[in-house]
């Protein structure tokens, strides 16, 4: 690496940016190092090679966007709410076996899409294996059972299908929900990043109220044939066996049970809960109509005349900013306010938030991966690498654009299973983008670009493909070849819907018949 620095002079810009590339790309596979300092290299690497200078690019728009949700995210989990939310709604749904699993796919998608898909994952499957023993109870099976001493019987075979059914349903619609919003996993955040570094003039074209419209609809799809498709897999489609009919009932009284008790533990809802509550509700809501498109929203008439200076991350700071001022108990309680004589108690409650908790468990290695993100992507488009990249992909234009985008989605989707998803749409979004403007194809940048960010979330196939992937692999029974199965399939219905979703109504929603004004990287320089 120093010896290519020493020779940089004598080499073409966008060839040193391509080493540079190349050997993040290499240390992101092999994670030879951690990935948030493998993020740094551009620091080091662009500078010395006459590049540019990229601190600047570390920390923009998208970062803030991305610490506020986390926030939000770590106050929810702090308080117990997604829990609370949780056992909430397999109460509600029940547990016969077809609708248990669909309850917690449910719970799974809706919770990853504010917090993270591991912490998601790694609450519910506990949740799903206290389930699971009690209706073990049901088919008989003894508590001594070693499997290793008897040949497993056909009751013990239930079990285990219905353990790993219900594992895999856990971690894979936590990591299709964090596809639904624009906070809900990183790659989505980048595909903002990216759009907004490279096409500065976009009119924030992505923003969390029209991801959402694209995107959630598409997870929604992807949730049902997943949950069809594991439900043929792992139970079969007798509607006795898996919807529970005529079975035996007082297993699904134990199972209910186990539940009850566990919602019983939290107790009453408490003031905090509340407060973090309402202080999330609030902050959708204002994303929602801070410019939801088909009117003015309320940024644009108060603050935004001028250009667009308030953002979904301004939104989401203001927000989270909250946590650190709201206290945790209302005044007279907990030994907060006045006592019985009017004297003032000087205890105070801590608040929602403190600096202590988000120290230990906001992930600052993503911000990092970020910023390495925007770092390439400057540093691409300075040394005229993405322009001589695109180039090379010129021959596509033979290509139908639905053809270009279900290729590309496939090629990023088998990517991601050996790097992790942060890595594949750093390196990937700064290509596609080039190879979309070239004038010979000319096809709406988000219209590869938005497929390719989703794909980048498919990994299903191998349990070190994503941390929800492994958590699923520890608890339940799984063996490489179940997931590898299981996700074979999910990986192209993925692909599959995606590609749906953006040839109908994403196709109206982001205008892909034209190529947008700001999509024109050499009318957009100055």
């Amino acid at each position: 690496m120093v010896l290519m620095c020493m020779c940089a002079p004598a080499l073409l810009s966008g060839t040193r940016c391509g080493f540079a590339i190349i050997l993040m790309a290499l240390y992101w596979c092999t994670e030879c190092m951690p990935l948030a300092v493998t993020a740094l290299l551009p620091v080091v690497l662009f500078p010395m090679m006459g590049i540019m200078k990229v601190c600047v690019e570390y920390l923009k728009d998208s970062n803030m966007l991305f610490i506020g949700g986390l926030l939000v995210a770590i106050a929810v989990e702090n308080w117990n709410l997604h829990k609370r939310i949780a056992l909430r709604v397999l109460l509600l749904v029940g547990v016969r076996p077809a609708l248990l699993m669909m309850g917690f796919m449910i719970v799974s998608a809706f919770l990853s899409m504010w917090i993270s898909n591991t912490a998601t994952t790694a609450m519910m499957l506990p949740i799903a294996q206290a389930v699971l023993q009690q209706l073990s109870l049901g088919w008989h099976i003894p508590s001594n059972y070693k499997s290793d001493e008897h040949p497993v019987p056909e009751w013990n075979e239930k079990y285990t299908l219905l353990t790993k059914g219900m594992s895999l349903s856990v971690c894979y619609s936590a990591s299709i929900g964090g596809t639904a919003t624009l906070t809900g996993t990183t790659p989505n955040l980048i595909l903002k990043g990216q759009v907004d570094k490279i096409f500065p003039k976009n009119g924030g074209v992505i923003n969390f109220a029209s991801w959402f419209g694209f995107a959630c609809p598409n997870m929604l799809i992807m949730l049902v044939f997943s949950w069809l498709w594991l439900q043929f897999m792992f139970l079969g489609f007798n509607i006795k066996k898996s919807f529970g009919c005529g079975m035996n009932k007082d297993r699904d009284k134990e199972a209910y049970k186990v539940m009850k008790e566990e919602y019983k533990k939290l107790g009453r809802m408490t003031f905090a809960e509340g407060a973090v509550l309402t202080i999330f509700t609030l902050l959708v809501i204002l994303w929602f109509t801070r410019e939801p498109g088909f009117v003015d929203g309320w940024a644009t008439v108060l603050f935004n005349k001028g250009g667009e200076f308030v953002t979904d991350g301004t939104v989401a700071i203001f927000m989270s900013m909250l946590f650190f001022v709201i206290p945790s108990q209302l005044p007279g309680s907990g030994g907060y306010g006045y006592d019985a004589e009017g004297e003032s108690r000087t205890n105070a409650p801590p608040t929602l938030l403190n600096w202590q908790i988000v120290h230990e468990r906001m992930p600052w290695n993503i911000i990092l991966l970020l910023g390495g993100g925007f770092a390439l992507a400057a540093g691409s488009e300075e040394s005229h690498l993405s322009d001589w990249l695109g180039a090379q992909l010129a021959p596509l234009k033979s290509i139908p654009p639905f053809a270009i985008s279900l290729l590309l989605s496939l090629l990023v989707a088998t990517f991601t299973e050996c790097s992790s998803n942060t890595a594949t749409t750093t390196l990937f979004l700064p290509i596609l983008a080039s190879m979309v403007n070239q004038t010979s194809i000319k096809i709406h940048p988000l219209y590869v670009m938005l497929p390719c960010t989703i794909a980048a979330s498919l990994a299903f196939m191998l349990p070190v493909a994503t941390p929800p992937n492994a958590i699923a692999f520890s608890f339940g029974k799984l063996k490489v070849i179940d997931m590898v199965k299981a996700g074979f399939m999910l990986n192209l219905i993925g692909i599959l819907c995606i590609n749906l979703g953006i040839n109908t109504w994403g196709y109206s929603m982001f205008q892909m018949h034209t190529f947008p004004d700001w999509a024109n990287i050499t009318h957009n320089k100055p």
